[in-house]
């Protein structure tokens, strides 16, 4: 395709953006003010995984009683801190200007903390039992589920669809333009947004991901972000996306649904689980 046409097909797809979604904000901070897209009905959200991870604590809690542990806490620690890592990008790379500016490609170390178990620090005892309780938990709410074939197939072909999106030279277009944009602002040019997060120049550290804040990193995110709200990238970006999601949804239809089924099969366990125990 020429440049014109890339042209071209970056304008037919920012007006199909202004006429599909009405409804979004002006300034783009977070993915989800982009809008659903269409696998989105078929997958795991925040909130299934919430209401999961409560359900198989319950779950967890009554066949380590029958073990012998009575007192086993719905929230443990395990006899020692494992590593935990906090992501917190989006698909788009970093969004939020005011997060840029304080955190660069990094979050606030808090969001760490928060992650961390509540309850008490299991027993070497309880540690013990507490893998073949878990497996338990986990059969009882994928049951009837064909876990090979339709759990979370939209995540299955996630890797597919990202791939077509990533030859698409709409979206190539948008990202030379944003790297273009970065590297006059006195920055590396990027190839993509994506590149510009995963930097290995901002030092993730080991422990739980998070980068030092070094304020070259910042006026990096700060420009990696003013330049998409410019060129509108996660805009196009999204709105590719969707095309691809629905072209592929399209062509696997049945498997989709099959996959959706699943989805609604694991959350009536779920519901089962928390009106029983919870």
């Amino acid at each position: 395709m020429t440049r014109r046409g890339w042209r071209l097909g970056v304008v037919a797809v920012l007006a199909a953006i202004c006429v599909s979604g009405p409804g979004r904000p002006e300034v783009i901070s977070t993915a989800s003010d982009l809008g659903p897209l269409p696998d989105t009905r078929y997958d795991y959200t925040s909130q299934d995984h919430q209401r999961s991870q409560r359900a198989s604590a319950l779950l967890v809690r009554q066949c380590m009683a029958e073990r012998g542990h009575r007192d086993f806490p719905l929230d443990p620690r395990y006899p020692s801190d494992p590593v935990v890592a906090t992501a917190v990008s989006t698909d788009y790379g970093v969004l939020d200007l005011a997060t840029a500016r304080r955190w660069g490609y990094g979050w606030d170390p808090a969001n760490s903390a928060d992650l961390r178990p509540k309850g008490r620090r299991m027993t070497n005892a309880e540690f013990a039992d507490f893998p073949a309780c878990s497996a338990e938990a986990s059969r009882r709410l994928l049951r009837g589920i064909d876990v090979k074939r339709d759990w979370l197939y939209a995540s299955t072909r996630a890797g597919e669809v990202d791939k077509a999106v990533k030859r698409d030279p709409r979206l190539r277009a948008a990202w030379d333009v944003w790297s273009r944009c970065v590297a006059e602002q006195g920055f590396t040019r990027y190839p993509d947004p994506v590149a510009a997060y995963a930097d290995t120049a901002w030092q993730r550290r080991s422990s739980d991901g998070n980068t030092p804040h070094t304020e070259r990193e910042r006026a990096t995110a700060v420009a990696d972000v003013t330049c998409k709200r410019r060129h509108h990238t996660a805009e196009l970006w999204h709105a590719v996306r969707a095309q691809q999601q629905a072209l592929d949804i399209s062509r696997h239809r049945d498997r989709y649904a099959a996959g959706l089924q699943a989805l609604r099969t694991y959350r009536a366990a779920v519901a089962e689980v928390l009106r029983k125990l919870g």
